[in-house]
């Protein structure tokens, strides 16, 4: 009987859980709703239902509802952040400024800075230590007197780093520049008070916490300016014109809830997990190098590179027993930016591995992901 790869890619996409599936339910037949239109009892009960949602969520984040923006994911809140906030800036001051970001951010905000080069802005792409972490100073460094956003994302999405998002937040605020994070991979591993953290615009999207694909937040400051990227309706505040999906919302808040309720026992089990992970492979292959910081990273993240071997056959090998990645779900294939910055050749990039745990994982699948990966290795280095 075929047995399916064992599963090791859970920062792409995480399966929807049943019971976000459960309160979706609903909205799909029996309170299929407009909730924009409110001239009769379904569009209503959808207005209804759009407006608890969005005060469950907001009452996660500890503020208050109208700062949320629902989008279709992750990539559109950075999208609206980074072009709808720089554009609304030009259109105040008449002239384009500066922005600063990291070179291993993910290219849903490096794509939309490029543009914005295009457009006439300075942007700035900082090379982050070799543990890949942002240097402060150099980050202070970077200031110009136009400086009016820095963009750096709170987890990495390949290598699962953490940065320093309060002293960055800090170092912004001073100076009077607005902060973006895009906190897709933090939600439901680290506590998200975004007051206290100081971020002014984050994003976050659905199917990265056991939700729906197709919907995520742009959460905001009050006093940050934005230009819709899209025109053609009112919703979400004239920020993102288009019926809001009222069961994708319906389940982004389901989902918010269990990771919330339940993030101190699952950070707990995949950090016991993924060192038990570490550790196994270190005993088998000892010559692996760690991608990045290991104390300060996700709990559910490694990302290391097998020296030795070509790239292409590790993965074509690996694909019929283990399901992992060796960078981004968005490079198409191309070696990962994020490890180049780190100083990885082109080679030594091609041949790293990311693996990610979930809550399905089990310590039985470790230990087989463990035997699979190093009889593989053992087999092309032989």
């Amino acid at each position: 009987m075929k047995t399916s790869p064992l599963a090791f890619d859970y920062q792409s996409t995480t399966p929807c859980s049943p019971r976000v599936v459960e309160a979706m339910n609903p909205f799909w037949n029996e309170f299929w709703g407009n909730p924009s239109n409110r001239q009769n009892s379904l569009g209503l009960n959808a207005s209804a239902s759009i407006s608890i949602a969005r005060e469950q969520l907001a009452s996660f984040f500890k503020i208050s509802p109208e700062r949320l923006i629902f989008t279709s994911g992750a990539t559109e809140a950075n999208n609206l952040a980074l072009l709808g906030h720089a554009r609304a800036q030009l259109y105040e001051k008449g002239r384009p400024g500066h922005v600063i970001t990291l070179s291993t951010e993910h290219h849903s905000v490096l794509e939309p800075l490029r543009q914005l080069k295009k457009e006439g802005f300075r942007v700035t792409e900082l090379i982050p230590d070799l543990n890949g972490i942002i240097s402060l100073e150099t980050l202070i460094d970077a200031f110009e007197d136009d400086t009016f956003l820095v963009s750096i994302m709170a987890a990495n999405n390949e290598i699962g780093v953490l940065q320093p998002i309060e002293e960055i937040a800090s170092l912004c605020k001073i100076r009077g520049v607005i902060f973006h994070s895009d906190y897709t991979q933090c939600f439901g591993n680290l506590p998200i008070e975004i007051d206290k953290l100081g971020v002014d615009l984050l994003s976050i999207s659905g199917h990265k916490i056991y939700g729906p694909k197709g919907i995520g937040l742009l959460i905001m400051c009050n006093n940050c300016p934005l230009q819709p990227l899209q025109w053609g309706g009112d919703q979400e505040h004239g920020l993102r014109a288009g019926t809001v999906p009222v069961p994708l919302v319906i389940g982004l808040a389901k989902a918010a809830e269990i990771a919330i309720e339940e993030m101190d026992m699952n950070v707990q089990n995949l950090r016991f997990l993924r060192d038990q992970l570490w550790k196994g492979l270190n005993l088998q292959i000892p010559d692996l190098v760690i991608n990045g910081s290991l104390d300060k990273r996700l709990p559910n993240n490694l990302n290391f590179t097998v020296l030795g071997v070509q790239g292409s056959r590790l993965h074509k090998k690996l694909r019929l027993v283990l399901t992992c990645s060796s960078g981004s779900a968005c490079s198409n294939g191309y070696p990962s930016h994020v490890l180049m910055s780190l100083g990885r050749t082109i080679k030594e990039a091609e041949a790293s591995l990311r693996l990610s745990l979930g809550r399905e994982t089990t310590l039985n699948e470790v230990e087989l992901a463990v035997e699979a990966i190093s009889k593989v290795v053992k087999d092309l280095r032989t």
